[in-house]
């Protein structure tokens, strides 16, 4: 029998949001919102991670931590060696961040279970809350690091030597902050993962929805490159004596505009977040440049032609005078596809809490992908206002809108643990 509409108490939910949104809260200096800032594995990160773990407790759930930092939180089913219905997603943020980025997926699950408690709903499968470690990737580089170890795409110990930009590796961050745990660091296929997630886009806001239904993930791939020139006096040197570093930069940032506004990688998207010159002096010209790249792109083939021409590109900068080039590979995943059955599970809780509902491909990486290549997985979206902004103090999703997406998440999990 199917399981009839769960509804959540949003209030509760909403509280929770904004309670943890104090950890790392800063005030935006040119708009003066408040803002969050808990990279991963800092000071910030281990503290909200600390209040969460005891909301879990306090819903009952036994919690234990694994050797990537992934903390599992678990409330028995019926069943218990049956295979385990999991939800989460991250409390790590961008350095300026809003509250809702990863924590609605995380408190979301979280109310989940408060609510099946008060109601004294049990279900045959285990139900699973995860908070996955550095989900962004802007600490250590690589973007959903902690779900790539649980699902085996990364080694445990290749993902402990990552080094931030102040030369700490994630295994020693993980040690310093209490968060190295034991045990297995690959997950055991669950029967089914569901992560709901702020969209970061405006796709439902202006198609005047709350929810949508995630039919996959875009693939991603990051690259750093370092241009190496030559220091020069800025006022002695000749221009056609120089080698540039910076010059060498803002073409390839140029470049990368017209590979997009060229059309020939269908619908790529690239972007330079990372831009640093040295010395980064007035009157020097830059004797070296870094720079990162942030290629997507829905169709795997048409990323492999962008990422060739980028790479012809840079052969060709590096045939200038003075200039020589690397590259680092910092992350690379492809266009991920979800579950037939688990979209299909989502729309029909949706529907039943007489939710209006489109299906949408995700823009942006989440644990979700990788825990797509071990257990059928899919996501919801909530809607997000403003245009969808993220990553940003100006993020924002309505108490209304985020109640009604656990809603449909509570629905959905309760059915799939009762298969």
């Amino acid at each position: 029998m199917t399981t009839g509409p769960i509804t959540v108490d949003g209030r509760r939910l909403w509280e929770s949001l904004m309670e943890l949104a104090e950890i790392g809260a800063y005030s935006d200096a040119r708009t003066g919102l408040r803002g969050v800032n808990r990279l991963a594995l800092t000071d910030a990160d281990a503290e909200g991670r600390r209040l969460v773990i005891g909301w879990l407790r306090e819903a009952g759930m036994s919690v234990r931590i694994d050797p990537m930092g992934n903390i599992i939180a678990r409330r028995e089913g019926a069943d218990a060696t049956a295979a385990p219905v999991v939800t989460g997603s991250h409390l790590d943020s961008v350095a300026t961040a809003g509250a809702f980025d990863g924590c609605l997926g995380v408190l979301g699950g979280l109310e989940v279970v408060r609510t099946l408690n008060e109601r004294r709903i049990s279900t045959r499968r285990p139900v699973e809350v995860v908070v996955f470690t550095e989900e962004e990737g802007v600490r250590f580089g690589t973007d959903m690091l902690g779900s790539a170890v649980a699902a085996g795409r990364i080694p445990l110990q290749d993902a402990h030597d990552l080094i931030d930009r102040d030369g700490c590796t994630v295994g020693g961050e993980l040690r310093r902050t209490g968060f190295a745990g034991e045990g297995a660091a690959c997950f055991s296929p669950p029967h089914a993962y569901v992560e709901c997630h702020i969209e970061q886009g405006p796709v439902l806001a202006h198609a005047g929805l709350t929810v949508g239904v995630v039919t996959g993930v875009q693939g991603i791939s990051w690259q750093e490159i370092t241009i190496h020139g030559r220091a020069a006096h800025a006022g002695t040197t000749p221009t056609e004596l120089r080698a540039d570093a910076g010059i060498a930069a803002a073409r390839i940032v140029l470049h990368l505009r017209e590979m997009v506004d060229s059309g020939r990688y269908g619908a790529l998207r690239a972007t330079v977040g990372h831009l640093a010159v040295h010395p980064d002096l007035t009157n020097i010209v830059p004797a070296r440049a870094e720079l990162t790249v942030d290629l997507r792109n829905p169709d795997d083939e048409q990323m492999a032609r962008a990422e060739a021409d980028l790479a012809g590109y840079l052969a060709e900068l590096e045939g200038q005078p003075g200039i020589t080039l690397s590259t680092r590979r910092m992350a690379r995943t492809s266009y991920v596809p979800f579950d037939a059955g688990i979209q299909k599970a989502i729309a029909a809780a949706a529907d039943d809490h007489g939710l209006a509902h489109l299906s949408l491909l995700s823009g942006a990486g989440h644990d979700a992908q990788e825990m797509a290549a071990i257990c059928p997985t899919a996501m919801i979206f909530v809607r997000g206002e403003y245009d969808g902004i993220s990553h940003n103090p100006r993020e924002y999703s309505t108490p209304e809108a985020c109640a009604r997406g656990i809603d449909v998440l509570a629905t959905t999990l309760v059915r799939l643990a009762d298969e």
